[in-house]
């Protein structure tokens, strides 16, 4: 039996003592009454009794083991041409004193404060701030449109809203302000206080009697201490999609974070204290609250926070250039990222203009990661690449490669197999396992490991109806995979794109492999639409490489050929478009619910989080040419 094996068995079979045996790393300031509180099923709380301080975890605790010289974040701007490093020292300086000045303004333990802002050293100073306060912030993807914010307002009822002027995205500025006061014009809570920060690229008006400039708010602020909080009240608020248009309010406690966090930085990331982290992502998502902010500063590493995308800012290289200048050892990122970079550089010519000897492991998550991007990026960079797989909900990984415990094979398309404390299951329509292999609903049997999310913000029983009703004992993914005869796991696509072809149940990840295996093909989606004759059947929209000379016709063809060949005819995959550019979420999820709609003529919300909504109408267009949509 390897390691991985018995560190595994170990947590499922005694998963108090595996986690008490975790949270012997943490500081605590007072120490729990039992470890799992299993009393109320379905609802588990982990370390009840105990009082903790998250931004203690985060700062305090490091700079008092001698580690306050060490650079805690690297603000890295290429949109802006800033590059800043706080050590631990500064940053816990700076969190204390905007604590104080949150404090002066009324904020306390329990209270919420919402955080639109923008990916500056700031944002990361206002969340641990809060989290120093015992306040319980929420943060919103900035500039995320007015109404959406308003809803977000009105759940989560904060005592105050920090935001910034503006943000920046590659060549052009986007206005906050407007944005916000939009937002809470409509808002049925009343906001009083808003904190603003100014930035030199644009300024805005501010409201008399509610506006607070940054830098005045702190103006003479005193530093405040940590404030002590029970290790099961809510660190933060983070809202994700519903499948009803409203959104959820994931909570997250204090206590079951930091020691699942703290423990995943060494033993699924393999980074020690002093290494150099960087998660690629925004602190709107879970993967930046959890790897820009929470996890590295808990492992004591140095954290990057990037302002700028993988390509465009100012090509192709930008991601080679952040781990070659900051000795990046560890990056995380979507599937998306890699797949822009290698539209753009498929040769990846650029990689070889940077220093990247110390760089070892790149982990990958957010999305499905197609086999041929995970290729690429193992054959350009030369080490392991991690395709793992978690959720807003879970907060880490339910499967991954644990690099911190045992390297196991690689599988492409596959996770790998159940990170610690994840006991995962493939259930069918009745609840009942299905044998190895075979396709079905993707669960975790309860109670969830520390980390994971206890509850929805008020709405215990949303919680339960969304999450724990279907299967009863398990917590539903709402993923769709099998679990292979070597207990690797193969995540293939939301529960929903399970598609049903004349009786056969296939998934349109399958399809997409083999799609995204073409060599002309820079990614793809694929979705079921309506088809009287089988019900559903797949339809592909190709997005193709930079430069490619091919003819869009000899293309489809060829993967329609190659769908034959690897799937069978029985996917009666027939019908594929080119197109300049998939529609997809601000975090890089490719909205195939959506472009399904629009090829089944359905009506349609437009999702708050999309990119760009000028791409639909061109989806549209292009369905249009090949049969489907009209709406």
């Amino acid at each position: 039996m390897g390691r991985y094996q018995e560190i595994y068995d170990r947590s499922i079979n005694d998963p108090e003592s595996f986690w008490a045996e975790a949270a012997a790393a943490v500081h605590w300031h007072k120490k729990w009454d039992k470890v799992l509180d299993d009393s109320n099923p379905p609802y588990y709380r982990w370390f009840p009794g105990a009082e903790i301080n998250t931004c203690y975890n985060a700062l305090d605790l490091h700079v008092e083991n001698g580690r306050g010289d060490q650079a805690a974040l690297i603000y890295d701007s290429p949109v802006t041409g800033n590059l800043k490093t706080f050590s631990y020292r500064e940053l816990r300086d700076e969190v204390a004193t905007f604590a104080g000045a949150l404090a002066r303004l009324g904020v306390e333990k329990g209270d919420r404060v919402v955080i639109y802002m923008p990916m500056v050293p700031q944002v990361v100073v206002a969340m641990l701030a809060c989290a120093r306060l015992g306040a319980v912030h929420s943060v919103v993807f900035g500039g995320f449109a007015a109404n959406e914010l308003a809803v977000r307002i009105d759940d989560a009822k904060p005592k105050l809203i920090i935001s910034a002027s503006c943000g920046i995205e590659v060549n052009r500025t986007i206005e906050y302000k407007p944005l916000l006061d939009e937002a809470i014009q409509l808002a049925k809570h009343d906001v009083e206080q808003c904190i603003i920060l100014q930035r030199p690229e644009h300024t805005c008006d501010l409201i008399d009697d509610r506006d607070i400039e940054w830098n005045q708010a702190i103006s003479g602020a005193e530093a405040h201490d940590c404030v002590p909080v029970a290790a099961t009240d809510p660190l933060y608020i983070l809202y994700t999609s519903g499948t009803t248009g409203e959104p959820k309010g994931v909570v997250r406690d204090n206590g079951g974070h930091v020691v699942a966090l703290k423990w995943t930085m060494q033993n699924i990331y393999n980074t020690q204290p002093g290494d150099v982290y960087w998660a690629a992502s925004d602190v709107g998502w879970v993967v930046g609250h959890s790897y820009i902010v929470y996890g590295p500063l808990f492992n004591g590493n140095t954290t990057v926070l990037y302002e700028g995308k993988p390509v465009g800012t100012p090509d192709p290289g930008a991601f080679w250039r952040v781990i070659s200048e900051h000795k990046v050892k560890v990056m995380f990122t979507a599937p998306t990222a890699f797949r822009a970079i290698k539209k753009e550089d498929s040769q990846g010519k650029y990689i070889k203009h940077y220093d990247l000897s110390h760089f070892k492991t790149l982990f990958l998550a957010g999305e499905r990661c197609d086999p041929d991007t995970l290729q690429w990026a193992e054959n350009k960079l030369g080490v392991p690449v991690i395709d793992h797989w978690w959720q807003t909900e879970t907060a880490w990984s339910i499967c991954a490669n644990c690099m911190g415990i045992e390297q196991l094979p690689v599988k492409q398309g596959s996770p790998t197999k159940p990170a610690p404390g994840m006991d995962v299951h493939v259930l069918d329509e009745s609840g009942h396992d299905v044998e190895s292999g075979k396709i079905g609903a993707l669960v975790v049997k309860l109670p969830l490991p520390p980390g994971t999310f206890p509850t929805l913000w008020n709405a215990q029983q949303r919680f339960f109806d969304t999450y724990l009703a279907e299967y009863p004992g398990y917590y539903k993914t709402a993923d769709a995979g099998y679990i292979d005869e070597h207990g690797y796991v193969f995540v293939m696509s939301r529960t929903d794109d399970i598609i049903n072809v004349a009786g056969h149940r296939l998934s349109t990840g399958g399809i997409e492999e083999v799609l995204a295996a073409h060599p002309d093909v820079a990614e793809c989606a694929v979705m079921g639409v309506a088809d009287s004759l089988k019900g559903q059947i797949p339809v592909g929209l190709l997005v193709l490489n930079s430069g490619t000379e091919r003819s869009n016709d000899e293309i489809i063809k060829e993967v329609i050929q190659m769908v034959r060949e690897q799937i069978g005819p029985v996917a009666a995959f027939k019908k594929a478009t080119v197109v300049k550019r998939l529609p997809k979420t601000r975090s890089g999820k490719i909205l195939r619910g959506t472009m399904r709609k629009i090829a089944d003529s359905e009506d349609y919300k437009m999702p708050a989080t999309i990119d760009d909504p000028a791409i639909l109408g061109e989806i549209a267009e292009s369905l249009g040419e090949i049969g489907y949509g009209g709406k």
